[in-house]
């Protein structure tokens, strides 16, 4: 199941979208922010479905 999931980019800190696979209980993975396309950290679990818990980290220092 995939959920398109709301967030603020921790760069731009505009509300940006992506979309999520819940039927994979844990992923981690870099995407572009779609505004000011820098590279975030995706970090995400999920349970029967359901999105636990998210996170969206800046990789530069």
């Amino acid at each position: 199941m995939e959920i398109e999931h709301f967030f603020i980019c921790p760069y731009c800190w505009q509300n940006i979208s992506m979309i999520l696979d819940l039927s994979v209980s844990d992923q981690t993975y870099i995407e572009d922010c779609e505004v000011c396309c820098r590279p975030i950290q995706i970090s995400y679990t999920a349970e029967n479905e359901e999105l636990k818990s998210f996170e969206a980290d800046s990789i530069e220092q």
